[in-house]
């Protein structure tokens, strides 16, 4: 099980910018699909970024698209989140992820696809 570390959390003004950063802990993990998901308060945890296995094909859910931007680096065993123009509602807890199983695609996340987490990181947005 591939062991994930997220850092690069913190507090921002809104319009500013924060990247994330989550290393896994061997080589393995770049033969798996990543992901970034975030929580709120008071809401489920939501799946907004994700990147296949070969970095080639990225996903996002409507609300980050054209601000957030998935990434990875395989040789450093490193997967990124930049995030511009943050607004207030993008305060959250956000988890990096990896998939279950190797070789997969950017639906990873889905239907219980979720193979290891990390531990969060907070980021804040004030208005």
């Amino acid at each position: 099980q591939v062991q994930l570390l997220e850092s690069g959390g913190g507090l921002v003004q809104a319009g500013g910018s924060l990247r994330l950063s989550c290393a896994a802990s061997d080589h393995t993990f770049r033969h798996y699909a990543m992901g970034w998901f975030r929580q709120a308060p008071g809401k489920e945890r939501e799946r907004i970024a994700t990147i296949n296995w070969s970095g080639t094909t990225t996903w996002y859910t409507e609300s980050v698209k054209g601000r957030f931007t998935i990434s990875r680096d395989k040789l450093k065993n490193m997967v990124y989140l930049q995030m511009n123009i943050l607004k207030p509602e993008d305060t959250a807890v956000y988890y990096c992820a990896a998939d279950s199983a190797p070789a997969g695609g950017t639906e990873m996340g889905t239907a219980g696809r979720i193979g290891s987490w990390g531990q969060g990181t907070q980021v804040t947005v004030s208005s």
